[in-house]
């Protein structure tokens, strides 16, 4: 259930990277250049990203000048043809925490990537920050000013799955394959029911709503605060 962003201009490498990562079950977004992983970063929740240096707009070290500049502690996998140890330097003086170099292998990016999670993940402890609520999965806990909201593990795991990718409408199938599985005999009302378990559970938590999108499934959105 891990989200991973790939800046890269090269749409070659854009697209061999993104049937890589989506093989092994990832959920990946894309953008061109680090304005426009700006755009998807403040809409999604993401777990990795794996950014080229030289791009137009916005290259690769100023996105994560602005990322780190902003406390996002996103890990950053640079990818780049420059060799020198000058330049490797600059990427990990501001931030980076990986570095490869062109032409990479995608192999070796794999194991990187699931490197750079797994120390993410004992870093975070898979945890998701919306506005004042906390959703904690290792715990499968919802809290929002000490308040803590008990759902069902299955509408813990729905809910989780919608925060993580805000605004991004997931059908029932899909939510069905991943939360109940290939093999389940529920049907689609068993998500209804399970929305509406959550809606009633955490009603007066005003800092995301959950949409239903008529015929097609459920998308999740953040309410800005101030």
């Amino acid at each position: 259930m891990f989200n991973v962003l790939i800046v890269e201009d090269d749409k070659n490498l854009r697209k061999l990277i993104n049937i890589t990562l989506t093989k092994e079950k990832y959920t990946v977004y894309e953008a061109t250049n680090g304005e426009e992983a700006l755009d998807v970063i403040d809409k999604n929740y993401i777990d990795l990203i794996i950014s080229d240096v030289m791009m137009p707009k916005m290259d690769g070290f100023e996105l994560i000048k602005e990322l780190r500049s902003s406390k996002y502690k996103i890990p950053i996998l640079l990818i780049t043809a420059k060799n020198s140890i000058e330049d490797k330097k600059e990427g990990f003086l501001l931030g980076a925490d990986d570095y490869m170099v062109k032409p990479i292998d995608i192999e070796e990016l794999l194991l990187r990537v699931k490197v750079l999670l797994r120390r993410s993940k004992s870093t975070t402890e898979m945890k998701l920050q919306i506005n004042d609520v906390l959703l904690d999965y290792t715990q499968m806990t919802v809290t929002k000013n000490d308040k803590i909201y008990f759902l069902a593990q299955k509408e813990f795991l729905l809910l989780y799955k919608l925060l993580s990718s805000l605004d991004t409408v997931f059908t029932r199938q899909e939510i069905m394959e991943e939360i109940w599985g290939l093999d389940s005999e529920s049907d689609y009302r068993t998500i209804d029911v399970h929305i509406k378990r959550i809606r009633e559970k955490i009603c007066d938590v005003d800092d995301f709503e959950i949409i239903t999108i008529r015929g097609i499934g459920y998308k999740s959105i953040i309410h800005k605060k101030g």
